[in-house]
């Protein structure tokens, strides 16, 4: 028998390979990127995530309304850092005149509302007095994400009570038209759970790791749900931590992609770019004569309002698909002059504008409130 100090040299291995199994599960997200699947159990991650789940109740208050006054909400959200910073829905609590946040162990806090984006229809709340030992939720990186993943949602659905549903990513990229900004902020689709009250609770990956925050569902669907991928969380926290609002330039139009297809349908120009549907009052793109369509044509379930302007070139670069024209969106900056080609009346035009900080306005809020209603 080999031995080493005075020990048999199986017990040193024995004690290396205990030790790299635990530095693999420590390390479990690093190689879950480099593909080498994570090997927790899924009590395991709930017992750990857990904690960091937290209910949410929105206290919210119509002051037109003669009786019924006071309403509540009542949804999920997850606890970012032991400071008690707090993330979950927009559509939950932007309304609300009190915002209340029970732990796991039933403890009840009141929160301070501190950012909202009804884009991501995201809000980060503080927790008014911390307690001691608050679990944070670990991020992890939605971009791995593949269709068949599986994942698990966390949250209270119904206002049951801590509640845990497992299923899959059914889908990546997923727009669902829910307002004129929602073609910017794809989703997440799950066919794990998401229901009334498990909005802002985490998706969670099988490394333990959020991926998505569960922002909706089709209600007249069947285990179709959707989640803000953590990416697009994670780029829009530091605007949110320090202007409480995710700072975006403001174009003020809204549209689809124009292509061969839609030319063919539609009998319309032979041009390639950005059909203009509708134009925000006051915005840029009013300014520099930009209108919408007049016209509604259903083709399918999809309808298209025709009669717009069709913006074929931002910056010289040319609007080929949707890809390239999320890519221009995502460059354009506040204060940046901007230079658009686009189709009108017969010819092509151009007109240059200096892109204003895009304001949250009341019909974005409302938009999302009557869309989700949980």
């Amino acid at each position: 028998m080999t031995m080493v100090g005075g020990r048999p040299a199986a017990f040193f291995a024995r004690t290396l390979a205990a030790a790299l199994l635990a530095a693999a599960f420590a390390t479990g997200t690093a190689e879950a990127r480099r593909g080498e699947p994570c090997a927790k159990p899924w009590p395991e991650i709930v017992k750990a995530i857990g904690p960091a789940v937290v209910s949410v109740t929105a206290v919210l208050v119509d002051p037109f309304a003669t009786r019924e006054r006071v309403t509540f909400g009542h949804g999920s959200g997850v606890v970012l850092d032991p400071g008690g910073e707090v993330l979950t829905n927009a559509h939950l609590v932007a309304e609300a005149k009190l915002v209340i946040v029970t732990l796991e162990d039933e403890r009840t806090l009141p929160a301070e509302r501190v950012a909202l984006d009804p884009v991501l229809d995201l809000a980060l709340l503080r927790l008014a007095d911390p307690p001691p030992g608050l679990v944070a939720a670990p991020l992890g990186s939605s971009a791995a994400a593949e269709v068949g993943d599986e994942v698990l949602a966390l949250g209270n659905p119904f206002g049951l009570g801590r509640t845990a549903s497992r299923g899959i990513v059914s889908a990546l990229e997923r727009i669902v038209p829910i307002t004129t900004t929602s073609w910017l902020s794809p989703f997440l689709q799950t066919d794990a759970a998401v229901n009334p009250g498990s909005s802002g609770g985490p998706l969670v990956d099988v490394c333990g790791e959020v991926v998505g925050i569960a922002t909706g569902m089709l209600g007249e669907a069947e285990n179709i749900g959707f989640a803000v991928p953590i990416d697009a969380v994670c780029r829009a926290l530091p605007s949110l931590r320090e202007h409480g609002r995710v700072i975006r330039p403001w174009h003020g139009l809204y549209g689809q992609l124009y292509d061969a297809r839609l030319e063919a349908l539609l009998g319309g120009p032979d041009v390639q770019g950005f059909l203009v549907e509708t134009v925000e009052p006051g915005s840029p793109a009013e300014a520099i004569g930009l209108e919408g369509g007049l016209l509604p044509v259903k083709i399918g379930e999809r309808e298209i309002l025709v009669g717009g302007e069709i913006v074929i070139e931002v910056d010289g670069v040319p609007v080929t698909d949707l890809a390239t024209a999320r890519r221009i969106v995502a460059g354009l900056e506040v204060g940046r002059p901007v230079r658009f080609h686009f189709w009108k009346e017969g010819t092509i035009r151009e007109a240059e504008i200096v892109l204003p900080e895009r304001p949250i306005l009341p019909q974005d809020m409302a938009r999302l409130r009557d869309a989700y209603r949980r």
